[in-house]
């Protein structure tokens, strides 16, 4: 897979080349998100940014949707078992229904197809896959696409942009890919909008039947809920199997989009992410603050 070796690693970084606030955004959300316990001062998360104080207050509210202060109260333990129990008891509703009635929102601005058996168990031949890198509000991402849709989304972190990019790629060692930056901003800038303000985006999911049905559970929870891995098991008709869902979770290849960070621990407790478990308190406390903005409940 020679196009693998596409990557400019000499290239500037999208973050920088995209403005000059993502990637001060992007500090200040995994600042706080680390030190969330310690609650600390406006003056503390605004050196984070590098940024003064008065100037942080408004950019941070500006494109997180609440003020410092605020987004860290949706940090806290309590915070995330309100959320989870919001969404279970839309997930249960959901699903009892038999209808997708919770996630009408969603439905406006995602449409989703699984590949078949067959493809799947091709891994990617004759599958042409377009890539490219770009900013976020949470750092730098790797997006990947088809025809018949987004199937690949990471985030760089600390990682070389070579290995996060085959980190997605990999699972489908069979396709060709071809690179397009041009594209793959745009699509990222539709991609990161809060519910609401979300372009219509396909999805291409590549895995198992499993996992796929995994992922469409995700897709019904609502933005600024969460939801445990026992209530996904029996969402998906297979009680007491929390561990397989976490697997399915963790495999999956396409973040935010398919929000695998809204399943946590029924205990409240905020695990492990495979992107950075900062990167998924931000993920969290950041469509908390968009939701509650959009109710009007936001202060």
């Amino acid at each position: 897979m020679s196009q693998m070796h596409e990557i400019d690693s000499g290239a500037r970084a999208a973050n920088d080349a995209a403005g000059p606030y993502h990637a001060r955004i992007e500090a200040a959300l995994q600042y706080l998100a680390r030190r969330w316990r310690q609650q600390p001062e406006l003056a503390e998360a605004a050196a984070a940014a590098r940024m003064s104080e008065f100037h942080f207050q408004r950019v941070f509210t500006r494109w997180v949707g609440v003020s410092p202060k605020k987004f860290l109260g949706y940090l806290t333990l309590d915070s995330a078992r309100a959320a989870l129990e919001r969404g279970e008891s839309v997930l249960d509703a959901a699903y009892g229904a038999g209808l997708s009635g919770p996630s009408r929102l969603h439905d406006l601005f995602v449409t989703q197809e699984a590949v078949t058996p067959g493809e799947y168990k091709r891994r990617g031949e004759g599958l042409a896959v377009t890539w490219g890198f770009a900013p976020s509000p949470f750092g730098e991402c790797v997006i990947l696409w088809t025809p018949r849709g987004v199937c690949g989304l990471g985030f760089v972190g600390g990682k070389a942009r070579e290995a996060a990019f085959a980190d997605l790629a990999e699972r489908w060692p069979a396709a060709r890919y071809v690179k397009d930056a041009e594209t793959a901003r745009r699509l990222a800038a539709d991609a990161f909008q809060p519910a609401d303000r979300r372009r219509k985006l396909g999805l291409m999911l590549l895995g198992s039947p499993f996992q796929i049905k995994v992922w469409e559970a995700l897709l019904r929870v609502p933005e600024g809920t969460l939801v445990s891995y026992d209530a996904l098991a029996a969402a998906v008709g297979k009680p007491g199997a929390a561990r397989a869902v976490g697997s399915a979770v963790a495999a999956n290849p396409i973040s935010f989009l398919i929000p695998c960070h809204r399943a946590i621990r029924k205990t409240g407790v905020i695990s492990d992410y495979h992107w950075g478990r900062a990167r998924k308190l931000a993920l969290i406390g950041w469509e908390q603050a968009h939701a509650e903005r959009r109710e009007g409940r936001a202060a």
